[in-house]
């Protein structure tokens, strides 16, 4: 059963009661709610993931809950919790499902050290897993979007999650999270794109979703290995480059860009260096998404051939 099986009122129910137990890549997801406006989002966003119904260990435990019954009905503000105190502000019911996934995120983040986690967008073909590594505000999440709808498999827009044992990347297809003008350049390049409402005032500015394509869920159990890194950074009017990167400063770039390689120690150290060892690595600047998604097109049907 997927979450769209389930009628709006069965959503809602499980959603108030018990929770909405789901599967994400190998993580399973366990949320309550009682805020019924997001009822119909979750439904339409999240209408391919699975739904866990038998017992089972549930990975995370997350609640969006009314801040306080007063203020469920005065200028409603809603709070996010995972097991312990709120990890951020209340924020306004409004902006719920922004922080639902910013919350969800923030659990992978800070308790999934099974895996080496990089900050990059991970995309996939043919077995091969594209890495791109970047900072907040180089273009990662606009061009994992485009990838996805250029028949490439979304992984993650977010994570690069890394066995440490075998360093296969492990998919985590969640919502793709799109800013200000990131959103209608998506819509543009990608009209069939399942985009969710735009939120205004977060403290990213507007904030839209993109739906993970059907069958990156359900090939969601399937990891791939490692088969470029590539460094991305929008820049306006820039002219497209795609450059090789020595091993050496590949490796400096990827391990900077782990949200646990100290935690991980020696484990995140040879994962990294087997990664950068496996695979070309490459710096991409870009202010032309169609380009952009044809380089690398080029890059991987060259390397496929």
């Amino acid at each position: 059963m997927n979450v769209s099986d389930l009628t709006l009122l069965e959503l809602r129910q499980r959603l108030a009661t018990a929770g909405l137990c789901f599967g994400c890549g190998s993580f399973r997801i366990r949320l309550r709610t009682p805020v019924a406006s997001l009822t119909p989002l979750l439904h339409d966003l999240y209408a391919h993931y699975p739904v866990y119904s038998e017992p089972g260990i549930d990975d995370y435990r997350v609640k969006l809950d009314w801040a306080s019954w007063l203020r469920r009905w005065i200028r409603p503000v809603v709070r996010f919790t995972a097991d312990g105190p709120a990890p951020f502000t209340d924020v306004p019911v409004s902006r719920a499902l922004p922080t639902l996934e910013w919350g969800t995120n923030w659990c992978i983040a800070t308790r999934a050290h099974h895996v080496l986690m990089l900050h990059a967008a991970v995309v996939e073909r043919n077995g091969r897993g594209l890495i791109l590594p970047a900072l907040p505000g180089h273009g990662k999440s606009t061009l994992c979007a485009a990838l996805t709808h250029s028949h490439w498999r979304l992984f993650s827009d977010e994570f690069g999650l890394v066995r440490p044992e075998d360093t296969m990347l492990i998919p985590i297809p969640r919502l793709i999270s799109l800013k200000n003008q990131s959103i209608e350049v998506i819509r543009a390049f990608a009209p069939s794109a399942h985009l969710g409402p735009s939120f205004h005032g977060t403290h990213k500015g507007t904030v839209a979703h993109v739906r993970p394509p059907f069958d990156s869920i359900v090939r969601m159990s399937e990891p791939a290995k490692p088969g470029w890194i590539i460094f991305p950074r929008w820049q306006a009017g820039a002219p497209l480059t795609l450059e090789p990167i020595p091993k050496d400063r590949a490796f400096m770039l990827l391990a900077t860009n782990a949200f646990n390689y100290e935690v991980l120690g020696k484990l995140a150290f040879q994962s990294v260096a087997a990664i950068v060892q496996n695979c070309n690595s490459y710096s991409l600047i870009y202010s032309n998404l169609t380009q952009a998604v044809q380089a690398i097109d080029e890059l991987s049907q060259n390397a496929h051939d």
